[in-house]
């Protein structure tokens, strides 16, 4: 560990992925070795610019991730995409094609691109997603991309690692949002409407009006600037647009840090993913206890049968817990 760990922080990309893979290792033993790397490298105190990217299917998120990537590489900054890969519910199995989408970004040297399977993980984001984060910033890297699975209701979970959440839509894609803009909207601090170029130009600036409206009358958060959260033209094809959402990012980014939010927000987002591996060893220890498991059998056949509820019988798993 104290050699992976001397290689993640010299920004080595084979010691990263290595790490990452660890991270995200289900075996007990692997999972103490991460732990022991994650507590090593937290000395090192640095700290990237987290971006979390979501947005309906098809609207062109890693042709997005590609082409802003190029830009930020281009300006000298070390860029890091985790891409989390939707799992199927029936095989598990995830095709984590996103290097192979981002081509030109994975072969730049001062880029890392990681694909994970989301796995049971609910929220848009894989189970180890935000330990991943905190090697990447160990490793150098000054940004780093999360890109979600797709756009939902689910998907703010990626809100409580990140310190931009941007969403990207498609232009003329009003109606998209109709069943989760209360939650998906309410997290976005700036909205990108993407293929804004050729035929759809017109119809891209006429969607980025309606949600700029939308986005005044839907809520003003006391952590934004006055002109903040707001919407945004671009084309992941062209190049154009980009180079302002980067500018918006940053300015609001400065913002945060200037006002003192930024270090309550990482601090508020830090006891919440506490809460949440609480939670997650609660119900592992419900798959691993063999009295619990064979407790648990029985229970769910008795509710199967009608001789007890389901209430009732989830309270003497919980009482047999404590």
């Amino acid at each position: 560990m104290d050699d992976l760990a001397e290689r993640v922080a010299a920004g080595d990309r084979r010691a990263l992925a290595r790490a990452v893979t660890l991270v995200e290792s289900t075996r007990p033993d692997h999972q103490e070795q991460a732990l022991a790397l994650l507590d090593q490298l937290r000395g090192l105190n640095r700290q990237a610019l987290r971006i979390g990217l979501s947005g309906t299917p098809g609207v062109g998120k890693s042709t997005f991730i590609e082409a802003f990537g190029m830009m930020l590489v281009d300006a000298g900054l070390r860029v890091a995409v985790l891409a989390v890969d939707p799992s199927s519910a029936r095989s598990g199995g995830s095709i984590l094609g996103d290097k192979t989408r981002m081509d030109r970004l994975s072969r730049e040297k001062g880029a890392f691109i990681r694909p994970s399977p989301s796995s049971a993980a609910l929220g848009g984001v894989a189970r180890r997603t935000r330990e991943a984060v905190s090697l990447c910033e160990a490793a150098g890297f000054d940004v780093v991309l999360i890109e979600t699975v797709g756009v939902g209701q689910s998907e703010t979970m990626a809100a409580q690692m990140c310190d931009l959440f941007v969403l990207l839509l498609a232009p003329g894609g009003g109606d998209d949002l109709q069943g989760v803009k209360r939650g998906i909207m309410e997290m976005a601090d700036i909205i990108l409407v993407n293929k804004a170029d050729g035929d759809l130009k017109a119809t891209a600036t006429r969607t980025v009006a309606d949600y700029a409206s939308a986005l005044m009358l839907l809520r003003k958060r006391p952590y934004d600037p006055d002109d903040f959260p707001k919407a945004l033209a671009v084309s992941a094809v062209e190049g154009g647009g980009l180079d302002q959402a980067w500018a918006e990012m940053q300015s609001l980014a400065e913002w945060r840090k200037f006002e003192g939010h930024w270090d309550r927000t990482r601090a508020a987002q830090a006891a919440h993913w506490f809460d949440q591996e609480v939670r997650e060893g609660l119900l592992a220890r419900l798959s691993q206890d063999a009295n619990i498991k064979a407790h648990m059998r029985d229970s769910a056949d008795a509710v199967a049968r009608g001789e007890v509820t389901a209430t009732a019988a989830a309270r003497a798993i919980l009482r047999r817990l404590t």
